[in-house]
């Protein structure tokens, strides 16, 4: 990386000049994140990252949450839900193509996809994302909950599993495997 030297009110400030990146979503490898989706590392500044994610029709993710990064949803196809809660804040909200949302630090999700297709996530992770040791499984969102006043699709109950507060046993994989 060059730095280059450059005057500012406060006077001369020395700059990185980052080469610029490119990468087609094919190229980029497959991995098997923590909560069980399949998701794309894409490209990374020194703010952030981005990645493409995508849970398979009809699939529950495992609940967790980040211990050092916070994150910004954007759904681009499929439907489905995301669970979150962090301290007394908590909510189910709808997922389908359009719809943005945030992942503070520390908040516990959980996502689900309904329909014949998988719900695909694009998502801008601050700081950049750590790799599978970044995350702590949590209590998933309880069986019963309403998602706008009716009961969530026969059979694709989130699961509601025991309080855990250690690194996720689920470990990144990668290759033809990780699907």
């Amino acid at each position: 990386m060059r730095t280059r030297s450059c005057f500012s009110r406060t006077g001369l400030v020395e700059m990185s000049l980052t080469p610029f990146a490119t990468l087609a979503l094919g190229d980029s490898p497959l991995v098997k994140a923590p909560d069980g989706a399949d998701v794309r590392p894409l490209l990374s500044l020194t703010g952030g990252s981005l990645a493409h994610f995508e849970l398979a029709a009809g699939k529950t993710s495992r609940a967790v949450a980040h211990r050092g990064v916070e994150e910004i949803w954007f759904v681009i196809g499929g439907r489905g839900e995301m669970w979150r809660k962090r301290a007394e804040l908590e909510a189910v909200v709808a997922l389908h193509a359009g719809v943005a949302l945030t992942i503070p630090l520390g908040t516990a999700f959980q996502f689900r996809s309904f329909g014949p297709e998988p719900l695909a996530m694009v998502a801008i992770t601050m700081p950049p994302w750590p790799g599978c040791g970044g995350s702590l499984s949590r209590a998933g969102h309880v069986a019963a909950e309403r998602l706008k006043g009716r009961a969530a699709p026969r059979g694709r109950e989130m699961p509601s599993t025991a309080p855990r507060t250690r690194r996720s046993p689920h470990r990144c994989s990668t290759g033809p495997d990780a699907r």
